[in-house]
Protein backbone atom coordinates (compact mmCIF):
# COMPACT_ATOMS: atom_id res chain seq x y z
CA UNK A 1 0.00 0.00 0.00
CA UNK A 2 2.88 2.51 1.11
CA UNK A 3 4.25 1.82 -2.65
CA UNK A 4 1.16 2.89 -4.45
CA UNK A 5 1.00 5.68 -2.77
CA UNK A 6 4.26 6.49 -3.11
CA UNK A 7 3.75 6.37 -6.81
CA UNK A 8 0.83 8.32 -6.96
CA UNK A 9 3.12 11.01 -5.25
CA UNK A 10 5.86 10.62 -7.62
CA UNK A 11 3.60 10.68 -10.62
CA UNK A 12 1.68 13.92 -9.47
CA UNK A 13 4.94 15.41 -9.11
CA UNK A 14 6.31 13.99 -12.48
CA UNK A 15 3.30 15.96 -14.02
CA UNK A 16 3.84 19.06 -11.90
CA UNK A 17 7.12 19.75 -13.09
CA UNK A 18 6.37 20.87 -16.64
CA UNK A 19 8.66 23.20 -18.51
CA UNK A 20 8.68 26.90 -17.98
CA UNK A 21 10.48 29.51 -19.86
CA UNK A 22 11.79 33.56 -19.07
CA UNK A 23 9.67 36.13 -20.32
CA UNK A 24 11.25 38.06 -22.94
CA UNK A 25 11.13 41.25 -20.50
CA UNK A 26 11.32 39.89 -17.16
CA UNK A 27 12.87 37.14 -15.11
CA UNK A 28 9.76 36.43 -14.29
CA UNK A 29 9.14 32.40 -15.47
CA UNK A 30 6.08 31.50 -17.48
CA UNK A 31 5.11 27.80 -17.00
CA UNK A 32 4.03 26.05 -20.48
CA UNK A 33 1.61 23.84 -20.86
CA UNK A 34 3.07 20.77 -22.28
CA UNK A 35 1.79 17.46 -24.11
CA UNK A 36 4.24 15.97 -22.20
CA UNK A 37 2.38 16.82 -18.75
CA UNK A 38 -0.91 16.43 -19.80
CA UNK A 39 -0.46 12.92 -21.22
CA UNK A 40 1.34 11.92 -17.98
CA UNK A 41 -1.83 13.05 -16.02
CA UNK A 42 -4.30 11.59 -18.43
CA UNK A 43 -2.69 8.16 -18.49
CA UNK A 44 -2.72 7.69 -14.98
CA UNK A 45 -6.60 9.16 -14.67
CA UNK A 46 -7.25 6.66 -17.05
CA UNK A 47 -5.48 3.35 -16.18
CA UNK A 48 -7.33 0.12 -15.62
CA UNK A 49 -5.62 0.67 -12.25
CA UNK A 50 -8.35 3.40 -11.40
CA UNK A 51 -10.75 0.95 -12.89
CA UNK A 52 -12.91 3.98 -14.14
CA UNK A 53 -13.04 5.85 -11.37
CA UNK A 54 -17.19 5.22 -10.04
CA UNK A 55 -17.99 7.18 -7.07
CA UNK A 56 -17.16 5.24 -3.96
CA UNK A 57 -14.27 2.86 -5.38
CA UNK A 58 -10.80 2.66 -4.64
CA UNK A 59 -10.20 4.26 -8.22
CA UNK A 60 -11.56 7.00 -7.46
CA UNK A 61 -10.10 7.58 -4.12
CA UNK A 62 -6.72 6.96 -6.19
CA UNK A 63 -7.38 9.80 -8.65
CA UNK A 64 -8.70 12.20 -5.38
CA UNK A 65 -4.68 11.40 -3.66
CA UNK A 66 -3.71 12.17 -7.50
CA UNK A 67 -5.23 15.56 -7.74
CA UNK A 68 -4.32 16.56 -3.94
CA UNK A 69 -0.96 15.90 -4.66
CA UNK A 70 -0.61 17.53 -8.26
CA UNK A 71 -2.32 20.51 -6.46
CA UNK A 72 0.33 20.37 -3.26
CA UNK A 73 3.09 20.44 -5.59
CA UNK A 74 1.78 22.90 -7.37
CA UNK A 75 1.02 25.44 -4.25
CA UNK A 76 -2.30 25.42 -4.97
CA UNK A 77 -3.72 25.50 -0.75
CA UNK A 78 -6.92 23.45 0.23
CA UNK A 79 -9.94 25.89 0.44
CA UNK A 80 -11.65 24.20 3.11
CA UNK A 81 -9.58 22.62 6.06
CA UNK A 82 -8.36 20.23 3.59
CA UNK A 83 -9.11 20.04 -0.24
CA UNK A 84 -11.62 17.87 0.63
CA UNK A 85 -15.66 18.58 0.35
CA UNK A 86 -17.07 15.23 1.39
CA UNK A 87 -20.50 14.76 1.43
CA UNK A 88 -22.66 10.87 1.42
CA UNK A 89 -24.64 9.34 -1.37
CA UNK A 90 -26.58 6.97 0.76
CA UNK A 91 -23.79 4.51 1.76
CA UNK A 92 -21.15 5.97 -0.66
CA UNK A 93 -18.72 8.45 0.48
CA UNK A 94 -18.18 11.43 -2.27
CA UNK A 95 -15.42 13.72 -2.21
CA UNK A 96 -15.01 17.10 -3.90
CA UNK A 97 -11.40 18.32 -4.20
CA UNK A 98 -11.05 22.30 -4.02
CA UNK A 99 -7.96 24.16 -4.24
CA UNK A 100 -7.76 27.68 -3.96
CA UNK A 101 -5.05 30.73 -5.50
CA UNK A 102 -5.47 33.57 -3.57
CA UNK A 103 -6.14 36.89 -5.91
CA UNK A 104 -3.17 39.44 -5.97
CA UNK A 105 -5.31 42.87 -5.86
CA UNK A 106 -6.29 43.80 -2.27
CA UNK A 107 -10.30 44.18 -3.14
CA UNK A 108 -10.47 41.80 -5.96
CA UNK A 109 -9.46 38.87 -4.45
CA UNK A 110 -12.79 38.48 -2.21
CA UNK A 111 -14.21 37.90 -5.88
CA UNK A 112 -13.95 34.43 -6.89
CA UNK A 113 -13.68 32.54 -10.33
CA UNK A 114 -14.33 28.96 -10.24
CA UNK A 115 -13.04 26.33 -12.55
CA UNK A 116 -13.51 22.93 -12.82
CA UNK A 117 -14.05 19.56 -14.33
CA UNK A 118 -15.57 15.81 -12.67
CA UNK A 119 -13.19 13.44 -12.54
CA UNK A 120 -15.63 10.73 -11.63
CA UNK A 121 -16.73 8.51 -14.46
CA UNK A 122 -18.88 5.04 -14.72
CA UNK A 123 -16.23 2.73 -13.72
CA UNK A 124 -17.61 -0.48 -15.83
CA UNK A 125 -18.64 -0.38 -19.60
CA UNK A 126 -20.47 -2.55 -22.46
CA UNK A 127 -17.75 -4.94 -22.61
CA UNK A 128 -16.18 -4.73 -26.00
CA UNK A 129 -13.10 -7.24 -26.86
CA UNK A 130 -12.59 -8.45 -23.32
CA UNK A 131 -12.48 -5.27 -21.84
CA UNK A 132 -15.35 -3.70 -19.15
CA UNK A 133 -13.34 -0.77 -18.00
CA UNK A 134 -15.04 2.69 -18.91
CA UNK A 135 -11.42 4.61 -18.73
CA UNK A 136 -13.18 8.21 -19.32
CA UNK A 137 -10.67 10.07 -20.86
CA UNK A 138 -12.62 12.75 -22.91
CA UNK A 139 -15.54 12.70 -20.20
CA UNK A 140 -14.30 13.98 -17.96
CA UNK A 141 -10.26 13.46 -17.47
CA UNK A 142 -9.58 15.78 -20.18
CA UNK A 143 -11.96 18.70 -18.31
CA UNK A 144 -10.15 17.54 -15.03
CA UNK A 145 -6.61 17.70 -16.48
CA UNK A 146 -7.70 21.60 -18.03
CA UNK A 147 -8.52 23.27 -14.64
CA UNK A 148 -5.61 21.24 -13.42
CA UNK A 149 -3.37 23.14 -15.50
CA UNK A 150 -4.95 26.02 -15.25
CA UNK A 151 -4.25 26.10 -11.61
CA UNK A 152 -0.89 25.32 -11.98
CA UNK A 153 -0.25 28.01 -14.00
CA UNK A 154 -2.42 30.57 -11.92
CA UNK A 155 -0.89 29.54 -9.01
CA UNK A 156 3.42 29.68 -10.67
CA UNK A 157 2.14 33.39 -11.98
CA UNK A 158 0.15 35.11 -9.59
CA UNK A 159 -1.14 36.67 -11.99
CA UNK A 160 -4.91 36.74 -11.13
CA UNK A 161 -6.23 39.67 -9.04
CA UNK A 162 -9.27 37.93 -8.31
CA UNK A 163 -9.53 34.46 -6.53
CA UNK A 164 -9.33 31.35 -8.13
CA UNK A 165 -11.03 28.05 -6.86
CA UNK A 166 -9.86 24.76 -8.80
CA UNK A 167 -12.69 22.19 -8.31
CA UNK A 168 -12.71 18.57 -9.19
CA UNK A 169 -15.99 17.06 -8.66
CA UNK A 170 -17.53 13.33 -8.22
CA UNK A 171 -20.60 11.92 -8.90
CA UNK A 172 -21.04 13.63 -11.47
CA UNK A 173 -22.22 10.55 -13.47
CA UNK A 174 -24.59 10.27 -10.54
CA UNK A 175 -27.14 13.41 -11.36
CA UNK A 176 -24.34 15.97 -10.64
CA UNK A 177 -24.43 15.20 -6.90
CA UNK A 178 -20.74 16.78 -6.23
CA UNK A 179 -21.53 19.93 -7.52
CA UNK A 180 -24.66 20.29 -5.91
CA UNK A 181 -23.19 19.44 -2.60
CA UNK A 182 -19.87 22.13 -3.14
CA UNK A 183 -22.29 25.03 -4.64
CA UNK A 184 -24.48 24.63 -1.31
CA UNK A 185 -21.57 24.60 0.58
CA UNK A 186 -20.41 27.58 -0.77
CA UNK A 187 -23.76 29.51 -0.93
CA UNK A 188 -24.22 28.50 2.82
CA UNK A 189 -20.87 29.85 3.47
CA UNK A 190 -21.53 33.55 1.49
CA UNK A 191 -19.14 33.09 -0.66
CA UNK A 192 -18.78 35.81 -3.32
CA UNK A 193 -18.31 33.75 -6.44
CA UNK A 194 -18.13 35.96 -9.70
CA UNK A 195 -18.81 33.21 -12.24
CA UNK A 196 -18.18 29.46 -12.78
CA UNK A 197 -16.55 27.64 -15.80
CA UNK A 198 -17.09 23.93 -16.33
CA UNK A 199 -15.07 22.05 -18.68
CA UNK A 200 -16.36 19.00 -19.77
CA UNK A 201 -14.56 17.10 -22.15
CA UNK A 202 -12.17 18.70 -24.25
CA UNK A 203 -9.85 16.03 -25.46
CA UNK A 204 -10.53 15.88 -29.12
CA UNK A 205 -11.32 18.72 -31.74
CA UNK A 206 -13.74 20.06 -33.47
CA UNK A 207 -14.01 20.54 -37.41
CA UNK A 208 -11.64 23.14 -38.59
CA UNK A 209 -14.89 25.40 -40.41
CA UNK A 210 -15.85 25.51 -36.42
CA UNK A 211 -14.59 27.30 -33.47
CA UNK A 212 -12.57 25.38 -31.17
CA UNK A 213 -15.11 24.89 -28.31
CA UNK A 214 -18.61 26.11 -27.63
CA UNK A 215 -20.64 26.91 -24.68
CA UNK A 216 -23.49 25.43 -23.20
CA UNK A 217 -26.37 28.69 -22.22
CA UNK A 218 -24.35 30.67 -24.77
CA UNK A 219 -27.61 33.21 -24.40
CA UNK A 220 -27.97 32.82 -20.73
CA UNK A 221 -24.71 35.24 -20.22
CA UNK A 222 -22.26 37.53 -21.67
CA UNK A 223 -19.42 35.34 -20.51
CA UNK A 224 -18.24 33.58 -24.11
CA UNK A 225 -18.38 37.44 -25.83
CA UNK A 226 -16.38 38.26 -22.63
CA UNK A 227 -13.71 35.36 -23.08
CA UNK A 228 -13.20 35.64 -27.16
CA UNK A 229 -12.66 39.56 -26.47
CA UNK A 230 -9.42 38.92 -24.21
CA UNK A 231 -8.67 36.10 -26.46
CA UNK A 232 -8.44 38.32 -29.15
CA UNK A 233 -10.62 35.27 -31.63
CA UNK A 234 -13.46 33.00 -31.46
CA UNK A 235 -12.26 30.32 -29.03
CA UNK A 236 -15.94 29.85 -27.56
CA UNK A 237 -18.98 29.81 -30.11
CA UNK A 238 -22.44 28.88 -30.15
CA UNK A 239 -23.69 25.23 -30.71
CA UNK A 240 -27.19 24.62 -31.89
CA UNK A 241 -27.53 21.40 -30.94
CA UNK A 242 -26.07 22.09 -27.09
CA UNK A 243 -29.42 24.27 -26.68
CA UNK A 244 -31.90 21.36 -28.45
CA UNK A 245 -30.04 19.12 -25.91
CA UNK A 246 -30.39 21.60 -23.06
CA UNK A 247 -26.96 20.57 -22.42
CA UNK A 248 -26.80 23.68 -19.82
CA UNK A 249 -28.88 21.71 -17.00
CA UNK A 250 -26.77 18.57 -17.88
CA UNK A 251 -23.67 19.29 -16.25
CA UNK A 252 -21.90 20.84 -13.14
CA UNK A 253 -22.31 24.26 -13.94
CA UNK A 254 -26.13 24.26 -13.40
CA UNK A 255 -26.03 23.83 -9.65
CA UNK A 256 -23.93 26.62 -9.17
CA UNK A 257 -26.41 28.71 -11.51
CA UNK A 258 -29.13 27.53 -9.48
CA UNK A 259 -28.14 27.85 -6.13
CA UNK A 260 -25.58 31.42 -6.35
CA UNK A 261 -27.38 32.58 -9.48
CA UNK A 262 -24.04 33.49 -11.33
CA UNK A 263 -23.11 33.06 -14.67
CA UNK A 264 -22.01 29.58 -15.14
CA UNK A 265 -21.76 27.36 -18.17
CA UNK A 266 -19.96 24.26 -19.59
CA UNK A 267 -17.49 24.36 -22.08
CA UNK A 268 -16.42 21.75 -24.26
CA UNK A 269 -15.08 20.55 -27.65
CA UNK A 270 -16.97 17.21 -28.10
CA UNK A 271 -19.64 18.03 -30.56
CA UNK A 272 -21.23 14.39 -30.96
CA UNK A 273 -19.94 14.34 -34.09
CA UNK A 274 -16.40 14.18 -33.29
CA UNK A 275 -16.10 11.36 -31.17
CA UNK A 276 -17.29 8.00 -31.22
CA UNK A 277 -16.93 6.71 -27.70
CA UNK A 278 -18.66 8.49 -25.22
CA UNK A 279 -19.31 6.28 -21.68
CA UNK A 280 -17.86 3.26 -24.13
CA UNK A 281 -14.69 1.13 -23.18
CA UNK A 282 -13.03 2.82 -25.77
CA UNK A 283 -13.02 6.16 -24.18
CA UNK A 284 -9.11 6.03 -23.72
CA UNK A 285 -6.08 8.37 -22.98
CA UNK A 286 -3.95 6.74 -26.60
CA UNK A 287 -7.55 8.68 -28.54
CA UNK A 288 -7.02 11.96 -26.86
CA UNK A 289 -5.53 14.41 -29.12
CA UNK A 290 -2.95 16.08 -26.95
CA UNK A 291 -1.82 18.79 -29.32
CA UNK A 292 -5.46 20.19 -29.73
CA UNK A 293 -5.25 19.94 -25.49
CA UNK A 294 -2.42 22.61 -25.45
CA UNK A 295 -3.64 24.77 -28.15
CA UNK A 296 -6.91 25.01 -25.69
CA UNK A 297 -5.93 25.82 -22.42
CA UNK A 298 -3.00 28.23 -24.11
CA UNK A 299 -5.66 29.83 -26.29
CA UNK A 300 -7.91 29.97 -22.68
CA UNK A 301 -4.96 31.81 -20.22
CA UNK A 302 -5.53 35.02 -21.57
CA UNK A 303 -9.23 34.70 -22.05
CA UNK A 304 -9.42 33.61 -18.13
CA UNK A 305 -7.04 36.41 -17.10
CA UNK A 306 -8.68 39.39 -18.72
CA UNK A 307 -11.80 38.26 -17.57
CA UNK A 308 -10.92 37.28 -13.78
CA UNK A 309 -8.43 40.96 -14.25
CA UNK A 310 -10.91 43.34 -15.08
CA UNK A 311 -11.98 46.09 -12.52
CA UNK A 312 -15.88 45.65 -12.60
CA UNK A 313 -17.80 42.65 -13.62
CA UNK A 314 -18.56 42.35 -17.16
CA UNK A 315 -20.00 38.87 -17.45
CA UNK A 316 -23.36 39.37 -16.08
CA UNK A 317 -26.48 37.03 -16.36
CA UNK A 318 -29.10 38.05 -19.43
CA UNK A 319 -32.63 36.86 -20.11
CA UNK A 320 -32.78 33.94 -22.70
Amino acid sequence: MMKKALSIILIALVCSCSSSKKTSNSNEVTPEITEKAIRASMEYLTSDELEGRATGTEGLEKAAVFIENYLKSNGIKPYFKTYRDSFKLNDLDGYNIVGVIEGNDPKLKNEYIILGGHYDHIGKGKVVEGDSIANGANDDASGTIAAMEFGRYFAKTKSNKRSILITLYDAEELGLKGSAHLAKRLKDKGVNVYTMINFEMIGVPRASTEPMAYMSGYERSSLAETLNKYAGEEVVGFFDRAKKMNLFMRSDNFPFFKELNIPAHAISTFDFTNYDYYHHVDDEADKMDYEHMVNFINKMIPALEGMMNVPTKEVILKDE
